[in-house]
């Protein structure tokens, strides 16, 4: 569960204030708004990447606010991946484990696992260069969820990939946040990820915030398309 309450934050002249959602437990969210909206604040700030002037975050009714982003149980999947040059695919999966000093038996058995799920045993010890778009976004899928966060939080993982990738994106997403049971916040500016994937869809339209369950997707469509923000890929 990821509950936002009364978020304020400021950067500059960009401020967003009084911004709150909340998203229930093992569901999967798409967060929408146009380009500059304040999507990827809102994500960052709710890891623990950005300091805010007010409000709350909680996760599973835990209050996160003031702890540091390690210690919050969210796995970050950026929109580049952001993955280390110098590291091998298992020490990506394994590096998030090793930073919370688990035993190397147990490392060495979840790195196994999802490998397996992700289907990237074959590239283990290969390294980011060579890899293409799709096997990056697989390795830095397992890197966020190595540690079994709470939380998930995706900022346009899809964005960079072409169609016959992003379908089988989309698959192993829904597949993988399944067996994870982790409830996921995901930036999206394509209504075709958010009709595969979505349980509801948080959008942001100056500062403000309304929340659509999937029946509301085309009457959201709509509105966005009338007022000539095309949000779709």
């Amino acid at each position: 569960m990821i509950e936002c309450r009364n978020f304020n934050i400021k950067l500059g002249e960009f401020e967003l204030e009084d911004v709150s959602f909340h998203v229930p437990h093992g569901q999967y969210y798409c967060l929408m708004g146009k380009t500059g909206s304040g999507k990827t604040t809102i994500l960052e700030s709710i890891c623990g990447l950005r300091v805010i002037q007010g409000g709350e975050f909680f996760i599973d009714d835990v209050n996160v606010t003031r702890l540091k982003p390690s210690q919050r149980r969210i796995g970050l999947v950026p929109q580049d991946g952001a993955l280390f040059s110098t590291m091998t695919v298992k020490e990506h999966l394994a590096f998030a484990l090793k930073i919370r000093k688990w035993p190397k038996k147990n490392i060495a058995e979840r790195v196994h696992e999802l490998a397996e799920l992700l289907g990237i045993s074959h590239l283990l010890d290969r390294k980011p260069h060579g890899l293409s778009g799709g096997e990056k976004q697989r390795v830095a899928l397992g890197r966020a969820l190595s540690f079994r966060p709470k939380v998930l939080c995706l900022d346009e993982p899809l964005s960079a990939l072409d169609d016959h990738t992003k379908e089988e994106m989309y698959h192993l997403i829904d597949l993988v946040c399944k067996n994870s049971e982790v409830t996921v916040l995901h930036i999206s500016h394509s209504f075709v990820e958010v009709s595969r994937l979505a349980d509801g869809v948080i959008y942001l339209e100056d500062g403000r915030i309304t929340c659509y369950p999937p029946e509301d997707y085309a009457a959201l469509q709509k509105h966005i398309q009338s007022n000539g923000r095309n949000e779709s890929a």
